[in-house]
């Protein structure tokens, strides 16, 4: 049983732009020229070599000839013998233009056209009289023709050969550059343990290991940066714990509520960065069980208050983490409440669900490489630590789900959870 081509491999295989193509191009304009070349050198040697022996072998027989005219002449009856000299007016005018005033000998060659006729003529003055020999070549003419199309013949099947030759020798070349391109695409995609591990050394596997190296390297810093982000943490865990106490027993005051308030924003740091640190060693499981998703996200709506409108379509009923659900969900919504302009509107319908604000929307770079901690982008975003999208992204991967992040006309930023197909029921 044949197997079809994928679309994108068909694509691939038909793209004027691969190097494939290139490559066998290249190789075909090579062998193309090669071929011209040695055809015509082969042909104009053979054709001076056939014109110089045709040469010579006409002046002999002009020679002959004289001899034979010059034996003639001394016996009686010389008149009627016959002769090979062509005499007078019988003498082509270009052997007439050539001798001039000379007395020769010279040569000429004549092809007529389309009309299979060749001779070489040789033609000499006796007595100021213009006499020539004429010396067929027409088998040599032909000899030589057959002799091109043969050449031709040889040249397209050499082509036949030396073409698929090059596209199967280009293959197996961009197989590995795609196995290279794979790979760097996994490291982008977070895959930090992708490796080409090849052990060629050629040009190819120098490219390979710089990019195992290059992996490596960034994984080290990665791990460097997760382990520097845990430390803080946790370093930072305990005397903000103290913080928090040492404010509630502060008296009453203006100058309090500001104090509380930032203590408050930066005890929340310390809890999300501690969050980070352990998303990022993956060690995170997801607690699974069945879920009215509708209840919950109208428990997280009337938590974090703001101008938010709800619509839930039917009643649906997701197997999903209510924790990491309500997490996310948190997150979307202070997001959009602090960065973008009501109303803030939330849609639930079957296992997706999305929140959208009427604001300035993402920025295009959080579109372009998605959500980076402590980054906030563009001012008109508001403030703030920028772990916020961060987190949902990662809990959003620990429960299997995708978070998609747009931007709506005329404005307004969009993101929307869809949790496993397989999580869904939709209810009554």
């Amino acid at each position: 049983m044949t197997v079809p081509h994928s679309p994108s491999r068909l694509r691939r295989l038909t793209d004027p732009r691969s190097l494939r193509w290139q490559v066998a191009a290249g190789v075909t304009v090579a062998a193309f020229l090669m071929a011209l070349g040695i055809g015509v050198l082969v042909h104009r040697t053979t054709e001076s070599r056939s014109l110089a022996l045709a040469r010579a072998d006409a002046l002999h027989q002009l020679d002959e000839e004289e001899d034979a005219q010059a034996e003639r002449d001394r016996q009686p009856d010389g008149a009627d013998s016959e002769s090979g000299l062509v005499v007078g007016d019988k003498v082509p005018d270009e052997v007439h233009r050539r001798l001039g005033g000379a007395a020769g000998p010279v040569t000429w060659y004549e092809v007529r056209g389309t009309a299979d006729q060749a001779a070489m003529w040789a033609g000499t003055r006796i007595d100021g009289t213009v006499v020539a020999v004429r010396h067929d070549m027409i088998s040599d003419l032909l000899n030589r023709r057959a002799l091109d199309r043969h050449m031709r013949y040889a040249a397209l099947a050499t082509l036949a050969v030396v073409v698929p030759l090059s596209a199967l020798a280009a293959e197996l070349v961009l197989r590995r550059l795609r196995r290279i391109a794979g790979t760097a695409h996994r490291i982008r995609e977070g895959d930090l343990d992708a490796r080409t591990r090849t052990r060629r050394r050629d040009e190819i596997g120098q490219i390979s290991s710089a990019v195992d190296h290059m992996a490596d390297v960034l994984q080290e810093r990665l791990h460097s940066e997760q382990r520097f982000t845990a430390d803080v943490a946790h370093e930072l865990r305990t005397p903000v714990a103290g913080l928090v106490t040492a404010a509630s027993l502060l008296p009453e005051s203006e100058a309090t509520d500001l104090v509380r308030d930032r203590v408050r924003v930066l005890h929340g740091l310390v809890d999300d960065l501690l969050e980070v640190s352990r998303l990022d060693a993956g060690t995170e499981r997801a607690d699974i069980q069945p879920l009215p998703l509708a209840d919950l996200v109208r428990e997280c709506v009337a938590r974090t208050g703001g101008d938010v409108r709800l619509t839930v379509v039917g009643r649906p009923v997701v197997r999903t983490d209510p924790r990491r659900l309500d997490r996310i969900l948190t997150n979307l919504l202070l997001n959009a409440q602090r960065h973008g302009e009501p109303p803030v509107e939330v849609e639930v319908r079957g296992a997706t669900l999305a929140v959208r604000d009427h604001g300035p929307g993402f920025p295009p770079d959080l579109l372009a490489h998605g959500p980076q901690r402590f980054r906030t982008a563009t001012p008109e975003r508001g403030r703030g630590h920028g772990l916020g999208l961060t987190i949902a992204q990662a809990q959003a991967e620990v429960l299997g789900a995708r978070l998609t992040l747009t931007n709506t006309a005329p404005r307004g930023a969009r993101a929307v959870l869809e949790l496993p197909a397989s999580s869904a029921n939709p209810g009554p």
